[in-house]
């Protein structure tokens, strides 16, 4: 089944079900000020609105722009109000359409829905590149200096995860919830296990140990 992450600054991708039709599963997530917190899988959409708490609408949409992880994104800027000015500023600001708030559940979905099609002609950057490691994301393969990692589904998404996010000490509870392992919920010392072996397969293909065990705190790729 294929995946796509629709992510929202209201509270509705925190608390939405996901929907499943014709053979895609559409998971809500929150998204804030300072970009995903989980892996953009598959289809990206994202609805900003206008004002937010911590950070102005626009500037977030720019933002998003510029991040690897998340520029092929179908951006959808939500409006307080319909405005001439306000729409050519969204647009500017990098959204693809707009639409007049509030929205809901069905209303995300109907949009999403129709606009499918033209969406799927968007290709998401297939290859990250950190240095020495490269990470193909259409075959789902992973390599250091061309030497390939073997590793399992959760290994693969976990490295990925440390890739869009080096030099970041992430705790337990971010990398389950960057995963999007949080319902049903797991044990975090099941991450313990997803690093070792994670580890066994980087040190391997001859890359040492770039994942660092902050104590206390979580672990930081450092490669």
């Amino acid at each position: 089944m294929n995946l796509a992450t629709i992510f929202m600054t209201n509270t509705l991708g925190a608390t939405a079900e996901e929907f499943i039709h014709d053979g895609t599963r559409y998971v809500f997530e929150r998204i804030g000020c300072n970009g995903p917190a989980r892996l953009a899988e598959g289809q990206v959409w994202v609805f900003i609105d206008w004002v937010l708490d911590e950070c102005a609408g626009l500037s977030l949409c720019r933002r998003l722009r510029a991040d690897p992880r998340i520029e092929h994104a179908h951006i959808t800027m939500v409006l307080e109000q319909d405005d001439d000015d306000d729409r050519r500023r969204a647009l500017k600001a990098g959204a693809d359409d707009y639409l007049v708030g509030p929205v809901d559940r069905n209303g995300v979905l109907d949009r999403i829905l129709a606009l499918r099609s033209p969406q799927e002609a968007k290709s998401p950057s297939q290859i990250i590149v950190l240095g020495k490691l490269t990470i193909n994301l259409v075959a789902l393969q992973a390599s250091w200096v061309k030497v390939p990692l073997v590793v399992g589904p959760n290994e693969f998404r976990l490295l990925r995860f440390f890739a869009e996010n080096p030099h970041r000490v992430l705790s337990r509870r971010e990398l389950i919830a960057g995963l999007g392992k949080v319902e049903p919920p797991i044990d975090e010392r099941t991450v313990d296990v997803w690093i070792g072996r994670l580890r066994r397969a980087l040190r391997n293909a001859g890359a040492g140990n770039p994942l660092r065990t902050v104590r206390s705190k979580g672990y930081v790729y450092d490669g």
